[in-house]
């Protein structure tokens, strides 16, 4: 099959670590039983990681960043996924060590693969991406641990970053209220976009809580997107029987916590993988963000972009700037 399209490629030379527009061949993409034109993407920090060299994330190199994609199936060997059959595509290896989804073209194995649900359009699928599945799953946690609205406020870390800002927009639509923790505190986009009425600046909720086995309990439970001392803080700071879900290490990969909260209060910590989420759970999720857990104002949540300002975004993520979610028109 003699297919040419546009790729934006990671690529090393000298040592430095590059991203450029090239033109590549549908035969040098990896083997796979689907082929998808690929009609949005999203930008979420592990593509910042594989676009700079982390070989945590990407081991090898020219390579195609990317771990979310939507789009159409062109050709199929998998009956499950015929031609023309809408998908997503987060987790997995796409976009880790297999050519992402920056690109108008993937070829992935069709497990990777979930129909996009009936009567969701491809564009509102990556305004979630892997950023709003796993404030999803998050949430999810909070819900199966049994914690209701009445149980008090729930916090939410990197609160204007894309797990944050979803994961506060899904905890509202189901009644909760919301403790966002940010350094951005004064932000419009928390206090007017998200409506968030409770914001807790950064370094005054961590000045409140360090050095400290056990904080007075403020929240129910809490969601946090960053590690580090904001972790620690909060599993110091939740309420007897509450629970806190990890998903990031952006601040750091250590966690400096006694065990107090865990054997005085009965906290839970609960960690949040994304990537290798069955797809009977990914589908169940999808249709909920489709549904009852969709936000009303999702559509403020998240930019468009063309193509031409990938680069632009991924710097912006990697600066710690970024609000909310970026979403690439593949067109």
């Amino acid at each position: 099959m003699e297919i040419r399209f546009k790729a934006f490629v990671a690529y090393e030379t000298g040592g430095q670590f590059s991203v450029e527009e090239r033109l590549m061949n549908v035969a040098d993409l990896p083997e796979g039983d689907l082929l998808v034109k690929v009609a949005y993407s999203s930008v979420n920090y592990k593509d910042v990681l594989s676009s700079k060299g982390n070989k945590g994330v990407t081991r090898k190199y020219p390579h195609v960043p990317g771990i979310d994609a939507a789009g159409t199936v062109e050709f199929s060997s998998a009956p499950a996924f015929p031609t023309g059959s809408q998908v997503i595509i987060t987790g997995y290896d796409l976009g880790m060590n297999t050519y992402g989804g920056f690109s108008e073209y993937i070829r992935i194995p069709s497990n990777w693969a979930i129909m996009l649900p009936e009567g969701m359009q491809l564009k509102h699928s990556m305004y979630y991406g892997t950023a709003g599945f796993t404030a999803a799953l998050s949430v999810r946690k909070i819900l199966d641990a049994g914690i209701k609205p009445s149980h008090g406020n729930i916090a939410v870390s990197g609160a204007t970053g894309g797990v944050g800002s979803i994961a506060i927009a899904i905890l509202l639509k189901l009644g909760y209220k919301v403790t966002a923790i940010s350094s951005k505190y004064n932000s419009e986009f928390l206090l007017k976009t998200l409506g968030v009425e409770n914001v807790l600046e950064r370094e005054h909720f961590l000045s409140s809580v360090l050095e400290k086995s056990l904080a007075p309990p403020a929240f129910a439970a809490a969601i946090d997107t960053v590690g580090g001392e904001i972790l620690s803080g909060l599993l110091s700071s939740v309420s007897y029987g509450g629970i806190v879900t990890c998903c990031g290490m952006v601040a750091s990969s250590e966690l400096k916590a006694s065990v107090f909260p865990f054997i005085l209060r009965g906290v839970t910590l609960a960690g949040i993988d994304s990537v290798k989420t069955g797809n009977a759970l990914r589908v169940e999720i999808w249709n909920l963000l489709k549904d009852e857990w969709m936000p009303n104002n999702l559509s403020t949540l998240a930019s468009e972009f063309p193509r031409k300002e990938l680069i632009d975004k991924l710097r912006l993520l990697e600066n710690g700037q970024a609000v909310g979610r970026y979403v690439m028109v593949n067109a």
